[in-house]
């Protein structure tokens, strides 16, 4: 046995480094591959039963995997959908199969990195055929509760539904400053008008007009001013909110807010110190401060000076950019400069990375060995940043693999060596026999 064992343990070398070799000869070709995970070989000895004086060697096999969890080092790019993970985590992907099928039958990979593009029909693909997925979002930007250590939730992220935008206008910040002397006896009692603009439902450019009214008193500083509210949207003519605000002038409320009365189609929250009444399209909260404390409109002795008058908002716009931010979420950018998220990218995180199976395309799926996914949103937990204008690189070292290629190549010669010595000492023994 311990002649022919040692032939069946030098064939089972050369059979072991030849796997050795392929690993090697895979990392050095893709060593400029995004996002490819370096292979790996590992040998372990196989021992026959031994007996006293006795010796049958066993030999090798090899054991191979991918280093899924490994991390490369990333690169910018000018591409704001090239996506990267920093840190642990994969990204949800899945093939040309998976955009038209239900999510029952949709198949689930996972890359560490992607060069997206927008297809014909909006999707957003690598050009080796990988969909990026995730859960949408409503119109207003915010993502459901989906089912974590499920995919059920996810699909294939298309942009092109979301090629127009507006967002309406739902707050508007007062700043104003009214002068105090319009409120003292003997004033001519000016009424002052603000012009604002603010957008419809359906991102239209309206305006509303604000009037401001001093109350002149007999004698003395009333402090006080009436707000009416018109709306150009619908009959110009008509109010459609009006309110009363009067200040505090001593040394201590130095000109800030003492009270606010709402009067017809307004409603006024001391807590958060918004005045509500609703335009032609939508309601609309317009803060003005809160009573008592400092806020932006005011009287003191200077002009009538509209001194910060902001809103959100936006008018219709087209879709100009599509990026993603550091906690997975991807946002549409419009050429307005509104933003709008459109759906958040999970990060996937597995137990055991070196149990994913490799399909090609720097793609993995789920097996037994690597354990059930479950996604988190990145940032959270174990799992990394979702990272914008950014490419991982290979994890394969060059010099690791050079100096892996001599130490298989000479262990290869001596596994052949083995086999050389085994054919002499048959030869002999065959001679001897002649």
């Amino acid at each position: 046995m311990g002649i022919s064992s040692s032939l069946n343990a030098g064939v089972m070398g050369l059979a072991v480094n030849s796997v050795k070799l392929g690993t090697i000869s895979d990392n050095i070709a893709n060593s400029q591959t995004y996002g490819y995970k370096r292979a790996e070989s590992e040998f372990a000895d196989m021992v026959l039963r031994q007996t006293s004086g006795d010796y049958s060697a066993g030999g090798v096999r090899a054991m191979t995997y991918r280093d899924a969890g490994a991390q490369g080092a990333l690169v910018t790019t000018s591409n704001s959908t090239d996506i990267s993970i920093s840190g642990r985590g994969m990204l949800p992907v899945t093939d040309v199969g998976g955009v038209n099928s239900s999510a029952n039958d949709r198949s689930l990979m996972l890359a560490s990195t992607g060069s997206f593009f927008t297809d014909e029909q909006g999707y957003l693909k690598t050009l080796s055929g990988l969909y990026l997925m995730g859960w949408p979002a409503d119109i207003n930007g915010n993502v459901a509760s989906p089912p974590r250590d499920s995919a059920i939730a996810l699909e294939p992220v298309r942009v092109n539904l979301n090629q127009f935008a507006a967002a309406p206008t739902t707050q508007i910040q007062l700043g104003v400053n009214l002068p105090a002397t319009e409120t003292e006896a003997g004033a001519a009692g000016t009424s002052y008008n603000l012009p604002i603009e603010y957008f419809d439902t359906l991102g239209r450019s309206q305006t509303l007009q604000l009037d401001f009214t001093p109350t002149v008193p007999a004698s003395g500083s009333s402090n006080e001013w009436t707000v009416e509210v018109y709306d150009e949207a619908g009959d110009p003519s008509v109010v459609i909110a009006t309110f009363t605000v009067a200040f505090d002038d001593s040394v201590a409320g130095g000109g800030s807010l003492a009270t606010v009365t709402p009067g017809a189609g307004a409603a006024y929250d001391a807590t958060t110190g918004n005045l509500t009444f609703s335009t032609a399209s939508s309601p609309v909260d317009m803060y003005i401060g809160r009573t008592g404390e400092p806020s932006a409109l005011t009287q003191l002795s200077g002009s009538f000076a509209p001194l910060s008058v902001t809103k959100d908002g936006a008018p219709i716009g087209n879709l100009s950019s599509i990026e993603i931010d550091e906690r997975g979420f991807l946002q549409a950018i419009y050429e307005t400069g509104f933003r709008r998220t459109i759906y958040q990218i999970p990060v996937a995180d597995v137990p055991n990375f070196k149990g994913l199976n490799a399909v090609g395309n720097s793609a993995f799926t789920v097996t037994q060995d690597s354990g059930d996914v479950y996604f988190w949103d990145a940032g959270d937990g174990p799992a990394g940043l979702t990272i914008g204008f950014a490419l991982t690189e290979s994890t394969t070292d060059i010099a690791s693999e050079l100096t892996d290629l001599i130490q298989t190549q000479r262990a290869y010669s001596s596994n052949a060596k083995i086999i050389q010595t085994v054919d002499e000492m048959l030869q002999e023994t065959t001679d001897i026999i002649r």
